[in-house]
């Protein structure tokens, strides 16, 4: 049955108005408009004769009183907030939303309703299609790895898989968002004629329509509706090391204590998979290996210098665990085939010897409890930081239609398959929360759904290839995954797979392979603007000393950049503040920002990190041939591949100069971080770099403070920043502290310290401090900067000060 475009019987059934919006229907389905506020309405469409009942998974915020008004004219409602506009067609259904000023912003395009066998339960597969201007750019739909920042003339199957993640909601240049509240297999569709999302199963259309006015806005209306974003401790957004994996507990401590000894800093070090042993063990959450003989002794070595431990915890578990043996007595766990498939660590997998793993029904409340119990009780007792949550799609391998009826405790996966990771990660969130107060929760995970930043998660681009294609799709995968609301995401520095570079490495490592060197230089320095700073892969190790020492190129860039982020802490931690409070994002599309320039409604290679920074990462080889890596999660296993042997390291000089095109948006002046150059915007201009440099521009009109030379993210207190204004246009921020790793600034525990520079006055004012926590520092010198040289330092101790340049 297809309803689009059906019209009604002329003696029709007038609406029914509400506190929080109206009712009507047509001849064959039922239409509710729900208010979520002026800017934000709720659309439900269903067959007549029906009733719908949904409690939304990624919905926290309930239908609103609001004031509006409806005049009636022929077949067509008008309906007003203070915000909106909203004609609705009482015939057809269709709607149609303009600002309060009458501007066009989307108009629907019909609704199918298609009756659909879900697992034995009569319902319907859905689709709602909207009508977009031609030459509008779109942005969201979760991460993608198609190198498309717009994602107009797209058709894409979302289901939550290793790669992308998918979450059903885009945002127009035009300042509106729509979120299709849908957790089945669904197909985004855009062409020219219209733009649609096609659910398998739904018991009917549910959308939200949102007007914020720009991107900002959107993004702050759909965290309105789904969840704000906690805050994470200050050391997270420090250095992370990582690998596929460290194989025993003397190893991860050693690497430890090498960056200390070479005085690099690092924050984070996370242990992978198999500390808890066999196949069969999969996901204990418990230090069973004999390579791990004391976890105790280990975390209290890596707290000892002051680093901190992540571990690796999964969806599914192996048939020698307790949480296997307790979970299947409860009809807990699903039967569909996933990682790992056989118990023995071989390629390809021997399946003599199935693992027997199965994913656990993160839906059920009762599983969610159980699986807290066990990791509270084995890792997080013991003192474990944070939680690495892999496959959180879940790893779904076998991909049978009929996997797809498996029973949930919310009905069949199908309904609900691409919420799975919201479930799981919300479950440990939820649990820690109720735990302690006393350490935030921080979550790495590998798979995100809408509502998901409300959980402590950073979301990470799964197991992607170590190729400069794949760094080059990251960029617009990070921007429009922050587009949908999720504003923390981070990705694989080195990418996951590189076993291509090691071959013909075989007397050292793939580490001193000029090609991979220098996509790992290039990732790192990417990695440097993105809310997780985080070196992870297979085949090659990352760790700074495996690619030389210190007065070597590749050594001292990565060590430059690690340093970098360290000194950048009190801007990222500031600009984590205003992502919380006030709903920003750390990674911005250029047309967040700068909208009425057309010329970057599109770059899919550069962005803001903050409102002050343009980064322009390198994304192309420049010192080495390019290689592409085509690889997946399963191929990206079998090491057979070779490849011919790349250059020898004597080969390649990376301190010669190479040049890069940079766009610089127009509506501003911008600096030159390295080098203080001023440029007017709205041009492309060639910027000179090697190895140990990026493109990095500050916007005219910012305010930056930089911190201490650290080895770790609190050795030292902010009681000596260098504040660094760049001229151009007046500037606002506000310094942020607070105790950096606990819940008390929900309670008020934090300062914030405002600056205005005042760009006709030259004049730097230092407001008066606001708020109290124990341990804040009450006296500090801020050394302030200008680009052209002028410096002065300033004594603060919370009062107004006001400091004058010529």
């Amino acid at each position: 049955m297809v309803l689009s475009g059906i019209e009604q019987n002329a003696n029709a059934q007038s609406y029914k108005k509400t506190d929080s919006g109206l009712n009507f229907s047509t001849a064959d389905m039922n239409v509710e408009v729900k208010f979520y506020g002026p800017h934000t309405v709720r659309i439900i469409k269903y067959p007549s004769g029906k009733s719908f009942v949904k409690n939304s998974l990624s919905v926290i915020k309930q239908e609103q009183k609001t004031k509006f008004s409806v005049t009636e004219n022929n077949d067509i409602l008008s309906i007003k907030t203070n915000e909106l506009q909203i004609s609705v067609n009482t015939k057809n259904g269709e709607i149609a939303y303009k600002t309060t000023s009458g501007k066009e912003l989307l108009k629907e395009n019909g609704s199918d309703f298609k009756p659909f066998n879900d697992a034995g339960n009569p319902t319907y597969s859905v689709t709602q299609s909207f009508q977009l201007e031609k030459d509008e750019p779109i942005y969201g739909l979760g991460i993608l790895q198609n190198g498309k920042l717009s994602q107009r003339n797209q058709d894409i199957r979302m289901v939550q898989n290793n790669t992308w993640d998918f979450v059903p909601f885009f945002q127009s240049v035009k300042g509106y968002g729509i979120f299709w509240d849908n957790y089945s297999p669904t197909q985004f569709t855009d062409t020219a004629q219209k733009t649609s999302f096609a659910s398998e199963v739904g018991e009917g259309v549910d959308y939200y329509f949102m007007y914020g006015g720009n991107a900002d806005g959107v993004v702050a209306s759909m965290r309105d509706l789904t969840g704000n974003v906690p805050m994470f401790p200050l050391w997270t957004y420090g250095f992370w090391q990582s690998k596929e994996r460290y194989k025993s507990q003397n190893e991860i401590v050693d690497v430890v204590k090498k960056y200390r000894n070479l005085k690099v800093p690092l924050d984070g070090i996370i242990q992978d998979w198999q500390y808890w042993g066999n196949n069969y063990q999969w996901n204990a959450m418990d230090f069973i290996s004999p390579d791990f003989p004391d976890a105790k002794k280990m975390i209290n070595d890596i707290h000892g210098m002051n680093a901190h431990l992540s571990v690796s915890i999964w969806s599914s578990f192996g048939p020698m665990t307790n949480q296997y043996r307790e979970m299947d007595k409860k009809g807990m766990l699903f039967n569909f085939g996933t990682w790992p498939e056989s118990g023995r660590e071989v390629w390809p997998p021997d399946m003599n010897y199935p693992s027997g793993v199965r994913v656990y029904d993160a839906y059920n409340p009762e599983a969610r409890d159980i699986y807290w119990k066990y990791l509270n009780k084995g890792v997080f007792s013991l003192g474990v930081d944070t939680w690495w949550m892999d496959s959180t799609e879940p790893d779904h391998l076998s991909q049978k239609p009929e996997d797809l009826d498996t029973k949930t405790y919310l009905g069949s996966f199908r309904k609900v398959r691409n919420a799975y990771p919201l479930m799981a990660v919300g479950g440990v969130y939820d649990h820690q929360r109720a735990t302690t107060s006393d350490k935030r929760v921080f979550i790495l995970t590998r798979s995100a759904f809408a509502g998901q930043q409300r959980y402590g998660a950073n979301t990470w681009s799964g197991d992607v290839n170590s190729s400069w294609e794949s760094l080059r799709n990251q960029v617009p995968a990070g921007l429009n995954f922050s587009l949908t609301g999720n504003p923390n995401f981070n990705s694989d520095i080195g990418g996951f797979f590189a076993g291509s570079y090691k071959k013909g490495w075989s007397e050292s490592s793939g580490s001193k392979n000029p090609m991979f060197q220098e996509l790992y230089v290039r990732w790192l320095q990417y990695g440097t603007f993105t809310p997780m700073m985080r070196s992870h892969g297979a085949d090659v190790p990352r760790e700074i000393y495996q690619f030389g020492k210190k007065g070597e190129p590749v050594y001292d860039a990565v060590e430059k950049f690690i340093r970098l982020r360290y000194s950048m802490l009190p801007y990222i931690y500031s600009v984590s503040r205003d992502v919380s409070k006030n709903q920003l994002s750390f990674m911005r599309a250029l047309a967040m920002d700068f909208a009425e320039d057309k010329k970057v409604w599109d770059i899919n290679n550069e962005y803001m990190f903050g409102k002050s920074f343009l980064v322009a990462p390198v994304l192309n080889a420049q010192y080495t041939p390019e290689k592409i890596v085509k690889t997946n999660e399963q191929t990206g296993w079998d090491k057979k591949e070779e490849i011919q042997k790349g250059p020898s390291a004597t080969d390649v000089d990376f301190t010669q100069n190479k040049t890069v095109k940079v766009y610089l948006p127009s509506g501003s002046v911008w600096y030159d971080y390295w080098t203080n150059a001023k440029h007017n915007g709205g041009q492309e201009i060639d910027k000179t770099v090697n190895i140990q440099s990026i493109p990095l521009y500050v916007k005219g009109g910012s305010i930056i403070p930089f911190g201490p030379d650290v080895q770790y993210a609190t050795e030292k207190k902010w009681d000596n920043l260098t504040i660094k204004v760049y001229p151009g246009s007046d500037a606002d921020f506000v310094l942020y502290e607070d105790e950096f790793d606990n819940y008390n600034y929900e309670k008020g525990d934090y300062t914030e310290i405002p600056m205005h520079w005042n760009d006709k006055a030259n004049t730097l004012t230092i407001d008066t401090r606001k708020g109290k926590y124990n341990g804040m520092i009450e006296n500090r010198n801020f050394t302030i900067i200008l680009p052209d040289g002028q410096q002065k330092m300033v004594a603060y101790s919370g009062k107004n000060v006001k400091v004058i340049f010529k």
